[in-house]
């Protein structure tokens, strides 16, 4: 693509994105602005069904979920990685501005300014990718990332996966998932949205895998999704300063083992001592057959949040 053009969006877009739900694709443009910058532009419904767990306020999950389909998206337009490369994420921080998460009667334009600072291609097909982002809603500075993620070859993927390449025999050992902790600590409205279980010990939980929920799991995955695993370090953590109403606003998050769907996997999350304005940190662990598969830091605000919304940065025209 040439410096500022507009590329056309593939008509299986919902495949380079990996949904399988036309309906939740939220990517609906592409600029690229120089060779290792791109624009992406998404639209969030004004209520969504997962994402907009209280009805004036969208989850910061939904720019998470949004980052996703734009790395997706590029590493196949921009990147010419196969559709048949398997992706996965190494290490996720995200921060937010908790005003301009706030749902509006319209729906939600977003712009995701997206420059990739690395790319390493290795000699049998594997490619390690650096990006940062920044994300604005109209007027209104949304929000940063910086995403290390690595796509591999089928050849490498099913040899580092092994028993568990496969997606379908995978979930097939899915061990039940358990009973759903109580909705409101969690920040959920619904049950069937929590991710986390009771445990024996305070400030732990079993991970609740339910691969029937129609947003983390619209299509078979051979190890449980980085989205179900980031879902629960932002549960925990409200959870874990409960009855302080909290919202998750930062995430800094280390995925080091692939979480498999045939053993629990234990999530436990530890405190830090408030700060005088009500804010918290709050480190989340994930341990699967005695090992730490993720680590994490969870930052919250008191919510709602009266916070002003920042002014978007200038952008690139």
């Amino acid at each position: 693509m040439s410096l500022g053009s507009v590329a056309p969006l593939p008509s299986d877009l919902h495949r380079y994105v990996g949904k399988t739900d036309l309906g939740e694709v939220l990517v609906d443009g592409l600029v690229a602005k120089a060779d290792d910058t791109h624009v992406v532009t998404a639209r969030w419904p004004g209520v969504h069904r997962f994402y907009t767990p209280d009805p004036d306020m969208y989850s910061p999950h939904i720019l998470t979920e949004s980052i996703r389909q734009s790395l997706a998206l590029l590493s196949r337009t921009a990147f010419d990685i196969p559709a048949s490369s398997r992706m996965g994420w190494e290490a996720f921080e995200l921060s937010v501005v908790p005003g301009s998460l706030r749902t509006e009667a319209q729906d939600a334009r977003v712009r995701l300014a997206i420059t990739h600072s690395g790319v390493t291609r290795r000699k049998l097909g594997s490619v390690r990718l650096s990006a940062s982002v920044e994300a604005t809603r109209g007027e209104l500075r949304l929000g940063s990332a910086q995403v290390t993620y690595s796509a591999h070859p089928p050849a490498i993927y099913d040899r580092l996966r092994g028993p568990y390449a496969d997606p379908h025999a995978a979930m097939s050992r899915l061990l039940p998932p358990p009973p759903p902790v109580a909705a409101a600590p969690t920040g959920c409205r619904r049950p069937q949205d929590v991710v986390l279980a009771a445990a024996e010990t305070p400030r732990t939980w079993l991970l609740r895998t339910d691969t029937g929920h129609p947003v983390l799991f619209d299509h078979p995955h051979d190890h449980v999704p980085g989205m179900v695993l980031l879902e629960a370090c932002g549960q925990a953590a409200r959870a874990t300063v409960h009855p302080s109403p909290a919202l998750p606003t930062g995430f800094s998050v280390r995925f080091l083992r692939y979480v498999e769907f045939d053993q629990p996997c234990r999530i436990v999350a530890t405190s830090r001592e408030a700060s005088a304005c009500g804010r918290h940190t709050v480190e989340v662990v994930g341990v699967q057959n005695d090992r730490t598969v993720f680590t994490s830091s969870v930052m919250t605000q008191p919510f709602p949040t009266r916070l002003r919304p920042e002014p978007a940065p200038a952008q690139l025209h």
